[in-house]
């Protein structure tokens, strides 16, 4: 789903989710903790309002076991703030900041 799709569904959004669709939008893979680490580094550096959460797997909607082990290995290193799980209000602003992420 594009961010276009998952924008028109709700206003707020978690980062993961976010995330996966920012990748597929650009036909790169979401499954690297480390490059979803660099994705919120470059949301934080530039000012976009991030709400930290809890994010269960299993609330995320996270059926599939990739998924399920993404957010999980995220919770391994919580205290990494780039580690943890966002709400993300998908405006305009926000879009642009995060579609000028090179990925």
């Amino acid at each position: 789903m594009s961010l276009e799709e998952i924008r028109k569904k709700v206003i707020f959004h978690n980062s993961v989710d976010v995330w996966i669709a920012a990748c597929k939008e650009k036909n790169v893979p979401w499954t690297n903790t480390d490059n979803y680490k660099k994705f919120i580094a470059h949301l934080l550096k530039n000012n976009l309002n991030l709400k930290a959460f809890n994010l269960c797997a299993h609330e995320a909607g996270a059926t599939e076991d990739e998924k399920t082990k993404f957010t999980e290995t995220l919770a391994e290193t919580k205290e990494d703030p780039n580690s943890l799980t966002y709400t993300i209000k998908l405006n305009d602003s926000a879009l642009d900041i995060i579609r000028s992420y090179n990925m």
